[in-house]
């Protein structure tokens, strides 16, 4: 896999993850744009190492918790 295909990869995700953590309650729209805003200036600066992912972003603003995270992945793996 290229560069660019998982970089759209990751963006994908982070979008589906965004939309269940919302549709849990656990953020709101604007956090979670804010969250992807911050994940993509990471992916730009950080190109040839590991960017952060966007769950990461959400619990380092406080707008989630380990728990809340757990939860979203679990949601997102039954899901699949």
């Amino acid at each position: 896999m290229d560069y660019e295909s998982e970089r759209r990869s990751a963006i994908d995700y982070a979008r589906y993850f965004g939309r269940t953590a919302i549709k849990m309650g656990f953020v709101d729209r604007v956090q979670m744009q804010e969250a992807l805003d911050e994940q993509r200036i990471y992916n730009i600066f950080l190109r040839s190492g590991r960017g952060k992912l966007i769950g990461e972003i959400l619990y380092e603003n406080g707008w989630m918790t380990f728990k809340q995270i757990d939860k979203v992945l679990n949601a997102i793996s039954t899901d699949q």
